[in-house]
C-alpha cells in the first residue's frame, strides 16, 4: 500500500508518499490547485505500484475540488478533521511545522490507523450544507445588527427597552424608523404618535401607550448631543436588519425545498423541523462514517471532556466542543424544542430539574440522547416512533 498525504492550501498543495515501512517513495511533490496540477498528481498515482490511499484534511473549502477530482477518477481518499492530524502530530518529538511535515503526518496517520476511504459526498447534501452554513452566517449577522441597535438605544434612549416586550417586535421597529431620540418622541404630537402606534400594531396599542412613551421620553437620561449621528446609524441598521431577515426567509424556503426532495426521516423526531433537520443531516453527511453513537456524539462535540490523572478523576466536566459547531448548535435547538414536544424527553427534563440540575446541563444530556436516536434513524433509514 502507498499512503499519500496531501497538505491543502489555497494556491497549491503538497503531497508526500510513504510505504508500509514508513519509507518515502517520492520526494515532496508540490502541485497547483488547478486541473493541470490535479492531473500531474493523478499521473503519479497511476504510475504507482500496488494500491494507493490518499489522505487530506478538510481545510476550509480548498480540499473539495481535489477530493471531487480524485474520487471521480476512482482514487481512494480519506478526509480527516484537522484536529485528528493536529493531535497525531504531537506524537513527534521535534516541534516543526511546514507543508512537507504536515503531508508526512497525514500519510503516517493513514499508515498506522487503517482508515477507510471516504464515500462520494451526495451532491444534494453538499448543497444543503452550503445553504445551512450560509444561513448560519446570516443569523450571526442579524444578531450583530441587533446588538448594535441595542447599543444605540442604550446611549441615546436607555429607557426605551422598558416600553415593549422586545425592542424588535414589529411595532417597535416601525416606531424607530420615525423617531429614535427622546426629543423625537417628545416633539411628536400625541395624536400623531397614537396614529403611528395603531397602524404599526394593527390596533393593539393606542393612546395609553403613546402617553407612556412620551412620559418616559421626557425623563430620559440619554446622551442628547449624539442624536444626529445615532439617528443615521439607526436608520441604516434597521434597513440592514429587514434585508437580512428577508434573505433568511428566502433561504429557509430553499432549504425546505431541498428537504422535500431527499429521502429523510429526521423530521419525524418531535422538535426537529426542516431547517434544523437540514443542518443535522448536512453536517453528518454519511452516517456510515460512524460505527457507534459515541463517535457521532464526539463528532458533534457534545461528549464530556475527561480530566483524569493517576487517582484523580474530575467530577465536574464540560462539553469538549471539539466537533462541528453547526451540528452542535442545531442539536441544542432541537433539544430545546424536544423537551416540549417529546413526552419522554419532557419527563426526563422535568425529573432532572426537580433534582436541581441546571437547565443547560440537562439540555446537554438531552442533546446526547437525541443524537443517539438520530444515529439509529439514519442507520436504519426509518421514521422515529414514540414508545411508551
Amino acid at each position: 500500500m502507498l499512503y499519500i498525504g496531501i497538505d491543502i492550501a489555497k494556491r497549491s498543495h503538497t503531497a508526500l508518499a510513504l510505504q508500509d515501512d514508513r519509507q518515502r517513495v517520492w520526494a515532496d511533490f508540490e502541485f497547483a490547485n488547478d486541473r493541470d496540477g490535479f492531473e500531474s498528481l493523478q499521473a503519479r498515482i497511476a504510475a504507482a505500484d500496488g494500491q494507493v490511499l490518499v489522505g487530506l484534511e478538510a481545510t476550509s473549502i480548498y480540499w473539495l475540488p481535489l477530493f471531487t477530482f480524485l474520487t471521480e477518477h476512482d482514487v481512494a481518499v480519506v478526509v480527516f478533521n484537522p484536529l485528528q492530524i493536529h493531535a497525531y502530530r504531537k506524537s513527534g518529538i521535534r516541534k516543526r511545522k511546514d507543508d512537507r511535515i504536515d503531508a508526512f503526518w497525514i500519510a503516517d496517520f493513514m499508515r498506522v490507523g487503517n482508515q477507510q476511504s471516504a464515500r462520494q459526498f451526495a451532491p444534494d447534501l453538499m448543497q444543503l450544507r452550503e445553504l445551512t452554513r450560509f444561513r448560519s452566517g446570516l443569523t450571526n449577522q442579524i444578531g450583530s445588527v441587533k446588538k448594535q441597535v441595542i447599543g444605540i438605544l442604550d446611549r441615546i434612549f436607555p429607557e426605551y427597552e422598558t416600553l415593549f416586550s422586545s425592542i424588535f417586535i414589529q411595532t417597535s421597529r416601525q416606531l424607530l424608523t420615525e423617531a429614535v431620540t427622546p426629543a423625537d418622541f417628545a416633539e411628536l404630537d400625541l395624536s400623531e404618535l397614537v396614529i403611528l402606534l395603531q397602524s404599526a400594531s394593527r390596533g393593539r396599542f393606542g393612546e395609553d401607550k403613546a402617553a407612556q412613551i412620551q412620559t418616559v421620553a421626557a425623563r430620559s437620561v440619554g446622551i442628547a448631543f449624539l442624536a444626529d449621528a445615532l439617528r443615521v446609524q439607526m436608520r441604516c441598521l434597521l434597513a440592514q436588519l429587514e434585508l437580512l431577515e428577508e434573505q433568511r426567509i428566502i433561504l429557509d424556503d430553499e432549504i425546505k425545498h431541498f428537504m422535500s426532495q431527499i429521502e429523510q426521516h429526521i423530521t419525524s423526531i418531535p422538535g426537529i423541523g426542516p431547517v434544523t433537520g437540514a443542518v443535522i443531516i448536512a453536517e453528518i453527511a454519511d452516517i456510515n462514517r460512524f460505527d457507534s453513537p459515541a463517535k457521532l456524539v464526539a463528532f458533534a462535540g457534545i461528549d464530556p471532556a475527561v480530566y483524569q490523572s493517576g487517582n484523580f478523576q474530575a467530577t465536574h466536566t464540560r462539553m469538549s466542543k471539539r466537533g462541528s459547531p453547526y451540528l452542535r448548535h442545531a442539536l441544542w435547538q432541537a433539544a430545546s424544542s424536544s423537551v416540549r414536544f417529546d413526552p419522554q424527553l419532557k419527563a426526563y427534563y422535568q425529573k432532572r430539574r426537580a433534582e436541581g440540575k441546571h437547565h443547560n446541563v440537562i439540555l446537554g444530556a438531552v442533546s446526547r440522547r437525541l443524537l443517539n436516536r438520530i444515529f439509529v434513524i439514519l442507520k436504519e433509514n426509518r421514521p422515529y416512533e414514540i414508545r411508551n
